[in-house]
This record gives C-alpha cells, structure tokens and sequence, in this order.
C-alpha cells in the first residue's frame, strides 16, 4: 500500500500545498510546523572516481609519507591511507578542501584502471560553482593520469534546519528497504571524509549501507561544535538565512540545528544515470560526473526521502517528511531538471548468470577461508566491505535469506569443511 500525505492546510484551512500546518483525517489531530526554520539545502560530499594509467612521476611523491610535496602548482600532503579506503596514497590540502586517493589497492600501477578518487569538502564546494568544481576536478586529474576517463561520481545532500528535531521511536517509525539501522553512541573523532558521525546517545542516526543509499539524521551543531568548525557552519546558515527573504532572521544561534543527509555511492549513481531518461526525448542521461549530474541533484533528494519513509502512523508519512520533501530544493546554481526527467534506478540483476556466479565464488570463498584459517565473522565484514557485496546479499535475499541468515550460511559451510576436509585443505 502506498504511504500517504496528511492534508495540508493554511490557518482558515483551506486546502494548500504550501500550508505548514497538517491534518490527520483519522485523528483530528493537527500538526503544525510553522516554526520549522530551513537553513540550507546543500551539496556536503562530492567524490569523482576517474580511471586511467598512473603517471611515474607521481609514485614519486609518495616515497617519504607525511611530507609537504609540490604538485599541480599547490603544496600537498602526502602520505599512505588504510586499505579500507580501497586506495594506498593520498595527498590531502585541507586548505583547499581536496583529497586525492592514489594507486587502487585492487588494480596493477602498471595498468589502467580506477586509479584515482577524489574527495571534495563541503567548503570547496560552496565556493565553485559545479562546472568550475568539475574543471578543477579533472585538472588534478590530468596531473595524476595519464588515458583519463571520469569513471562516475557520489555525492552526499545535506538539508540543515531548526524548530524540529527527531522524536525518540525514530528509528521504529522509519521504514526502508534498508537492511541497517543504528543509533549511534559515544563521540571520538570527525573528520568530513568519513562516512558516519558518532555523537552520543539519541544524537545521531545512520540508516542503509555505504555502499548503497544512506540516511543520516544528526544534531549538526554538536557535529560542527566537536571538530571546531561551528564559526564556518554559522556563516553558511547566516549567509544563506532562509529561502525565505521575507525572514532574514531564520537562523537562531541559541537553538541546535538538525541535519538530515542522504548519501549516494557511486554505484547508486550509475544506476540512476543508465536507468533514469529525458521525459521529451526519451534518452537516458547518461552521466559520468558531478557537474552532469548536478541539475538532476533534486530528484535523488526526492527520491531518498520516498526510499526512507518517517511514517507519523501505518500508511501515513510525518508531516516533517512531507515539508522537506515537497518544499526543499538543493542550491545551487543550476538548473534543476527534476520536472522534466524521470528517475528510475537500473539494476543488475543477481539472477541467472551472475546468480550462478555467486554460488561458485561463495564456494571457492570458503575453500579459501579454510585453508587460510580465517574465521566466518571476520570473512563475513571483509565480504561485506567487497564492491560486489550488493549482488551477493541480494541473489541471497531473493532466495530468503536475509545477510543473519547469510552469515550463518557461510558459518555452516565452513564448519563442515573444517570437520569433513580439515582446516588446511
């Protein structure tokens, strides 16, 4: 069943789609969000993947870690990152607000491949326009590959705003397709590259998987405040200070801002590019980076907030999920081309070929876990840390596995083979 808006009505209600105050048929009961104060609706991420053959010069660089190195007529950072990353070098100017993650882990130096990432703060990219950012994106690429071919961006969208913040059963009243919800607890250290923020108990809430659509809803102000970057977020919310001009007073520095943040990874992103199509041409959009995709940047906020659904009661949204969906738009300046496209995200399927593909790999996986005397759990979160980890955990959802089931899937087997075959065979 479809989930449903509220009525929306002005105070003599009458019916509007732009009242702020909300009505519950079956309840009675009105809600009023007039005192909900929107800040901004941003871009706060960008991350543009490239593939390409390394320069040599580059390695160079990297061959004492923790230097200051001149390149691309700017001083870096450089130094080694964690194979989490995917990558094994970086050079950082937090000054500039760029990252760039040099050599994957996964592929030769000596060969082309998805050599390079790079990160973009939410400071770099309030100041450039998304046709200047992506210029300056590919100009450090061109200084770092050789053979250079965007190989699609993720982003992250960031809606700020005051008079709300989540109710304490957020996260039994949010529903998803999502197989991951926390309620994060206990603050240690944030930077902007990192996926998640951790603020203490009922302050932060990180719904879905990184590697596919997730949801952050988060108390901004303790955020900025733990990093020491609440001056910058100020002057963002005073400069921006509503979409409302008639309000030049929107912003309250004696009240904590809320940020809801819907983060897309790169393969999100490919699927809306091949799957979603001009509404007057019929052709697909077909983008590979963040300054193509930035007209369609309105859409996936529409899109995340129908994926993740606050529901006020079964089949009903919160009003809250209805205002910020309906009345925020992203700014920034370009043309928003959500009216004339639509969104359609374009799988590949787990099933057939890839489907068989997938029960060979999970047998050679665990022949491979056994002989190198790996344990299940420790296999299961590094599987999962996988870029194929998506077509795995869905081939084994379609068959009614869920990842628990899963694990204990991969547990089983590998108990048998350890019993039937011994431990180093």
């Amino acid at each position: 069943m479809a989930v449903k808006d509220q009525l929306r009505v002005d105070r003599e209600f009458n019916k509007t789609p732009t009242g702020r105050l909300f009505f519950d048929s079956m309840t009675a009961r009105i809600t009023d969000l007039s005192n909900v104060r929107i800040l901004a609706c941003s871009v706060d991420t960008v991350r543009q993947l490239y593939r390409g053959l390394i320069r040599p010069e580059i390695m160079s660089l990297f061959e004492k870690p923790g230097t200051i190195v001149d390149f691309a007529g700017q001083r870096w950072h450089s130094g080694r990152v964690s194979k989490d990353s995917g990558y094994q070098y970086k050079l950082q100017n937090a000054d500039l607000g760029i990252i760039l993650l040099v050599k994957n882990f996964n592929a030769k130096i000596e060969n082309i491949g998805p050599h390079l990432k790079i990160e973009v703060s939410p400071h770099a990219i309030d100041q450039f326009c998304p046709e200047r950012l992506q210029e300056r994106l590919d100009y450090y690429a061109s200084h770092v590959l050789t053979n250079v071919e965007r190989n699609q961006c993720a982003v992250h969208l960031a809606l700020d705003l005051q008079g709300w913040q989540p109710p304490a059963d957020l996260v039994a009243r949010m529903h998803c397709r999502a197989r991951s919800a926390r309620d994060i607890s206990g603050i240690k250290e944030i930077q902007w590259t990192l996926e998640s923020a951790t603020y203490g108990k009922g302050q932060s809430y990180l719904f879905g998987s990184a590697g596919g659509v997730q949801l952050g809803i988060y108390n901004k102000t303790e955020q900025a405040r733990a990093i020491d970057k609440l001056d910058y977020w100020e002057g963002v919310w005073r400069r921006r200070d509503s979409f409302d001009e008639a309000d030049p007073d929107n912003y309250n520095p004696e009240q904590d801002v809320w940020r809801v943040e819907l983060r897309y990874h790169h393969s999100v992103i490919q699927q809306f590019a091949s799957g979603s199509f001009d509404l007057h041409s019929g052709e697909t959009i077909e983008t590979n980076s963040y300054a193509a995709f930035a007209p369609h940047l309105d859409g996936l906020w529409r899109y995340g907030l129908r994926q993740f659904k606050l529901l006020a009661r079964p089949g009903y949204f919160e009003p809250i999920w209805t205002l910020i969906r309906d009345d925020v738009r992203v700014d920034l300046p370009v043309d928003s081309l959500v009216d004339d496209t639509e969104y359609k995200r374009q799988y590949k399927t787990s099933r057939g070929f890839s489907g068989k593909n997938v029960e060979l790999f999970l047998g050679n996986f665990v022949s491979l876990l056994a002989r190198e005397r790996v344990g299940a759990r420790k296999a299961f979160y590094r599987l999962k840390d996988w870029e194929c980890w998506p077509v795995i955990r869905d081939h084994y959802a379609a068959k009614g596995m869920d990842e628990d089931g899963l694990y204990k899937h991969i547990k089983g087997i590998l108990e048998e083979r350890h019993v039937r075959w011994g431990r180093a065979v």
